[in-house]
């Protein structure tokens, strides 16, 4: 009789742990399809004695996030669509951007960022692993994302980097146009 009493309250004990373990391991990754109407993707360039700004659009993607954690993702950048936003740049800077010389948009106009590794350094803030595909060629790129949002409202997170941009071949007028480039990342999703 102690025997059936001690292998009762043992199953009741191995499913009740259970349980929890089950609820744990359930939690489900909710992803937010990319707003492109509010998304994008500022850039600084500068040259000797002065700069330029300007934006791409981001184009399409998602975002995956398990119990309100950013946890990977891709987004599609529409390099097609480029804008210089200052004054001094317009529309021959816009064109020369737009070249072989530079992005070369006929043949590559978009380019991709895909999360490998999401590490949180705090509850906003994440150091995100990925590629950056641009014109052809994948790099390694890593920032810390300040991770906004991430409920049943949406999502928002916002990053600001500097990338040596002679690593995605973009190798035009080095010497007297920095090779660093400014980077300042918008992302809004939906669920």
């Amino acid at each position: 009789m102690k025997q059936a009493i001690l292998a009762v309250t043992s199953f009741a004990l191995i499913i009740g742990l259970s349980s929890f373990a089950i609820k744990d391991a359930k939690k489900d990754v909710v992803n937010y399809n990319v707003n492109a109407e509010r998304s994008r993707v500022d850039w600084i360039g500068s040259k000797k004695g002065d700069f330029h700004t300007g934006t791409f659009t981001v184009k399409s993607g998602s975002v995956a996030v398990n119990a309100g954690k950013l946890q990977g993702g891709k987004f599609v950048i529409d390099l097609a669509n480029l804008k210089v936003t200052d004054a001094g740049g317009g529309e021959k800077l816009t064109g020369h951007l737009k070249s072989p010389d530079f992005f070369d948009v006929a043949k590559f106009g978009e380019a991709t960022y895909e999360i490998k590794t999401v590490n949180y350094t705090s509850d906003n803030a994440a150091e995100v692993t990925g590629n950056l595909t641009v014109k052809g060629i994948t790099i390694p790129v890593k920032f810390t994302a300040n991770i906004r949002s991430a409920d049943d409202k949406g999502f928002f997170a916002q990053a600001f980097f500097s990338i040596d941009r002679t690593l995605l071949g973009l190798t035009y007028g080095v010497g007297m146009v920095s090779k660093d480039v400014q980077v300042a990342v918008h992302l809004f999703g939906t669920k």
